[in-house]
C-alpha cells in the first residue's frame, strides 16, 4: 500500500500521520466524555492536550535520537527530520506524564484524577495508531509460518503491530470496566501502565527493529520497570486508602 495518502501543494500527506491523528482524536473524544461524566471541566482536558501533544512528539523523537546517537551525532540536523521516521512511544508516554504532572500542579488539580481520566484515551489512541506501522511496513516481527503472518519484502513475518493493537484494545476495555471499581485515585492510570507494559514486553521480543541498550532491548527494560513500579504504587495507594477508612474518628 502506498504510504502517501495524497498531496497538497507538493507536500505529501502520509497515511501514518492520518492514522496517528485519528488515534489522538479518538483518545481526546473519550477523555472529554469521561471528564464530563466525573464532573471535571472539559476545558481542563483541552488545555492539557495543547501542551501534551507537542511534548509527546518531542519526547518520542528525543527518546529515539538518544538510542540512535551514534547515527545522529554525525548529522545533528537529521535529528529534527521527523518526516524521515523515528518516533518511540515510550518517549511520548514519559513526556506526556511529565506534562500532566506539571500541568496539574500549576492548575492545582489532583494529578491522579487527571491521569485516570486520560489513560483509557491514551491506550485507545495507541491501539489505533499502531496501524500506521502496517501502512509503512515497519515495526514487524521475525519470520513465521503462522497463517496470520504478513508479507514484508517477500518474507512472512509476525504482524507485531496487530498483536500490540489488539492487546491495547483489550486493555482499553479492561480500564473501562475498572474505572468504577478502583480503590484509589490513580489506580486506572497505574493499571494502564502495568497492562500495557506487560503486552509490550512480550511483543517487543518478536520485533526486529528494537532500540538497544547494549544487549538489552530498551523497550523490554522500560516495560519491566514500569510493571514493577506500577504494581508497587497500586499496592501502597490502595493500602493508604484502607488505612484512612479504618482510622477511628
Amino acid at each position: 500500500m502506498d504510504p502517501v495518502a495524497f498531496e497538497i501543494f507538493g507536500i505529501s500527506v502520509r497515511w501514518y500521520g492520518i492514522i496517528m491523528a485519528t488515534g489522538i482524536l479518538g483518545g481526546l473524544i473519550y477523555a472529554l466524555r469521561e471528564s464530563k461524566r466525573v464532573g471535571l471541566d472539559e476545558n481542563i482536558i483541552l488545555d492539557l492536550v495543547i501542551f501534551a501533544i507537542p511534548a509527546g512528539i518531542i519526547g518520542a523523537r528525543l527518546y529515539y535520537v538518544v538510542f540512535n546517537w551514534s547515527y545522529y551525532s554525525r548529522d545533528l540536523w537529521q535529528a529534527f527530520n521527523i518526516r524521515g521516521g523515528g518516533l518511540a512511544i515510550h518517549g511520548t508516554l514519559i513526556a506526556a506524564i511529565l506534562t500532566g504532572i506539571i500541568y496539574s500542579r500549576v492548575k492545582k488539580i489532583n494529578f491522579w484524577t487527571l491521569a485516570d481520566i486520560a489513560s483509557p484515551g491514551l491506550i485507545l489512541g495507541q491501539a489505533i495508531g499502531r496501524w500506521g506501522n502496517f501502512i509503512n511496513q515497519e515495526a514487524h516481527g521475525t519470520p513465521t509460518e503462522l497463517p496470520w503472518g504478513i508479507m514484508v519484502d517477500g518474507v512472512r513475518v509476525h504482524p507485531t503491530f496487530l498483536y500490540e493493537s489488539l492487546w491495547n484494545f483489550l486493555v482499553f476495555a479492561l480500564l473501562l470496566r475498572h474505572r468504577n471499581r478502583k480503590k484509589a485515585e490513580g489506580n486506572v492510570f497505574l493499571l494502564y501502565i502495568v497492562l500495557y507494559s506487560v503486552g509490550r514486553f512480550f511483543v517487543e521480543g518478536l520485533r526486529t527493529d528494537s532500540l538497544m541498550l547494549g544487549e538489552i532491548r530498551a523497550a523490554q527494560l522500560v516495560s519491566a520497570t514500569a510493571v514493577i513500579v506500577g504494581i508497587i504504587f497500586m499496592y501502597y495507594r490502595s493500602k493508604n486508602i484502607e488505612s484512612t477508612e479504618n482510622t477511628p474518628e
